[in-house]
Parts: C-alpha cells; structure tokens; sequence
C-alpha cells in the first residue's frame, strides 16, 4: 500500500538524483572535495542550523500531538546540541575559531534557505512547517545511506557520511515520517497539494546549498563591498 510520503518521493525523486551526482557530494565519497569548499560548507551550514534549529522548534510549538510536540522540539535541541559537536571538530581541524566562524557573512543561498523556512513555519500551519523542515531530514538521510557503504578516503568526510548514515539518524527522519503518513490521511487535497509544493521548494533549496559550496558562493564584491 503506497504512502503519502512515496507520493511526496516521487515528486524530489529528481531533485535527490541531482544531489547524489551533484560534484559536492561525489567528492565527498572519494574524497576528491576540495578542503575550502568543506570548509565553506560547514561554516554555511553552521549559520544554517541555528534557523532551522528554530525552525522546528516552531514546528514542535504548532503540532496537534503531544508525541510530536516532544520529538521536534527534541530535533530542535540535537540540531544545536549534536550538530555543534560535530562541527567543532571540522572548525578546529581548519584552524579557525568559533568567533572567527561566526563572522564569516551568511551567503545568499543560506540566507533564501533559512528565510524561506522561517517565514512557512511562522506563517503556515503545522502541516506547512512539516513539509518545510522535511527535506534537511529526508535528503541527508538518504545520501548518508546511499555514501556509507562506500564511505570517504578523507577522514573528515568519512566522519560526514557516518553521522547522517547513522542508525540514530536514520530513526529520527522515520518518526518523522510516520508524522507525514497520518498528515497524509488528515489532508484534504488542496492541504495535500500545498504540502507536496514546499517539500519540493525546500528540496531545490537542498540541492542550491550543497552547489552554493562548491561554487564558494559569496555576496557580489560591486554590490557588498
């Protein structure tokens, strides 16, 4: 019997197969990844956590079960919590300081990520910030599937791969697809309509933060001086 997540799938089915053969994640598993786009990409996505950390705390705050209250204002803490362990070991590994991290300038595509987020869990219902926050969860884990057999050469990408391959991870993104089925079944199809268009946003958004790292993405220097 289908779910509504497989109907969901089938429509960032694409967008997940231009993540797996984007240049950023195929370096990632045969450590060919340049160190200075890891590093733009770990700084990014330092910034890009805090937001979506609060993101789903929104999300947890308008959910209609108290199970589901609990586990996304869970995700919410382990977004800072574990997120922040494992970056501090990428951060020290590039010399750097948090404070010096922190004032790297948020880019473009992170600032449209998080500002997108932010403004459908705020303004939307609980179903709308369920489809919004979906992808960051959906797409790691399966990338972090698809990589760990293969796993990295590079020890830092190795750590990557195994942290959202992880048995822990992946049990995490299935409860929170079980939100998604009963969402599915609560939905009318206008509802259904809505939910499978900010799935398939943010999952574009997915895809534009792993090239905006490879692209060493920044503000234009004649526009930012």
């Amino acid at each position: 019997m289908r779910r509504f997540r497989d109907e969901v799938w089938d429509q960032i089915e694409g967008v997940y197969q231009a993540v797996l053969k984007h240049p950023f994640v195929t370096g990632l598993s045969d450590g060919s990844l340049p160190p200075e786009v890891f590093q733009h990409y770990v700084i990014q996505d330092a910034h890009y956590l805090r937001d979506y950390s609060r993101a789903l705390a929104v999300v947890g705050a308008k959910a209609t079960d108290d199970d589901w209250t609990v586990g996304f204002c869970q995700d919410a803490a382990a977004a800072i919590t574990v997120e922040r362990s494992l970056h501090a070991e990428f951060i020290a590994g590039f010399g750097l300081t948090d404070e010096q991290v922190a004032a790297v300038a948020v880019q473009p595509s992170t600032l449209a990520y998080t500002s997108y987020l932010l403004r459908t869990v705020h303004q939307g219902g609980f179903a709308d910030g369920v489809a919004a926050i979906l992808p960051c969860y959906w797409i790691y884990a399966r990338v972090g599937d698809e990589l760990l057999a293969a796993s990295s050469p590079d020890p830092n990408y190795r750590r990557w791969i195994d942290t959202y391959g992880d048995e822990a991870f992946q049990a995490t993104v299935t409860r929170v697809l079980g939100v998604v089925d009963q969402l599915g079944e609560q939905l009318a199809d206008g509802d259904r309509a809505g939910f499978v268009r900010h799935v398939v946003t943010a999952s574009k958004y997915e895809w534009m933060f792993f090239d905006a790292a490879w692209r060493l993405e920044s503000w234009p220097g004649e526009v930012c001086p």
